[in-house]
């Protein structure tokens, strides 16, 4: 799969062709209505194992003490605390998200388990980051690329505002590598997760969309190109259960 083409100012929400300034509306309007029910749905839809998935994204992130660290997309913070672990008290971590519900939720969160010291909350656009070049050393995206509209346009935006000898690591889903999964893994996404979103979440239609975008969204090889364009060098990927999610890695050199 490949980045859509905008020049009409169209393009994909999950199976469906929108119009860019749509899209942008629609996907707000899921992360509205699903962010008090985010993180349990994310802990029953992949059976807890999006917690590995993550811890495995900042073991190789390689973040010291007294770095700066951008998470973008970043929900409710499950990277941004254990970032800000790692950078302490001589670090920063700027947590960052386009939806405001979700920056909101993941702000509350973290200050209620006492992340209060080294953390900025920022509300921003990945196509257009509001920050200066060379800010970052590390720059993490978790499950929000594929709902980025111009997603060349983001990964563009996050190869400036890194520093030189800095590190993207984009954790997403991607296309399962093994044959006999796919039909098991299309009747999970497409009859069970939407049934989950309506019982647990109250939410039907959020979850169809996730099942869509994670289809539309550009495979492993698709993406480590896209990367490559943009600048980043390097650039590799690690397939997790058996390629349903991928972390990808690039460096600004």
């Amino acid at each position: 799969m490949t980045e859509p083409d905008t020049t009409d100012n169209t393009t994909h929400f999950g199976y469906e062709n929108v119009s860019v300034r749509d899209k942008a509306r629609r996907v707000a309007g899921v992360f509205d209505s699903v962010a008090s029910r985010y993180d349990i749905m994310n802990d029953v839809m992949s059976f807890g194992i999006h917690r590995l998935w993550k811890r495995l994204t900042i073991e190789l992130s390689a973040v010291r003490a007294g770095q700066s660290v951008l998470d973008l997309a970043a929900g409710t913070g499950d990277l941004t605390m254990r970032l800000a672990e790692r950078v302490g008290e001589q670090g920063r971590v700027v947590m960052s998200d386009i939806n405001a519900s979700m920056l909101q939720r993941g702000r509350d969160r973290l200050v209620d388990n006492g992340f209060v010291a080294n953390i900025d909350y920022v509300r921003a656009d990945a196509e257009s980051l509001p920050f200066p070049d060379n800010s970052f050393d590390c720059a993490t995206m978790a499950f929000g690329l594929r709902n980025v509209t111009n997603k060349d346009a983001a990964l563009e935006s996050l190869y400036h505002v890194l520093k030189p000898g800095g590190r993207l690591l984009v954790l997403e889903f991607s296309k399962p590598t093994l044959p006999v999964i796919k039909p098991l893994y299309d009747a999970y996404s497409f009859r069970i997760l939407p049934l989950m979103g309506k019982l647990i979440a109250g939410d039907t239609d959020s979850y169809r969309y996730l099942a869509e975008s994670i289809r539309m969204h550009p495979d492993q090889g698709a993406l480590k190109k896209m990367m490559q364009q943009a600048g980043f060098e390097r650039c590799d990927y690690l397939n997790l259960s058996c390629g349903i999610v991928a972390l990808h890695r690039g460096y600004k050199l």
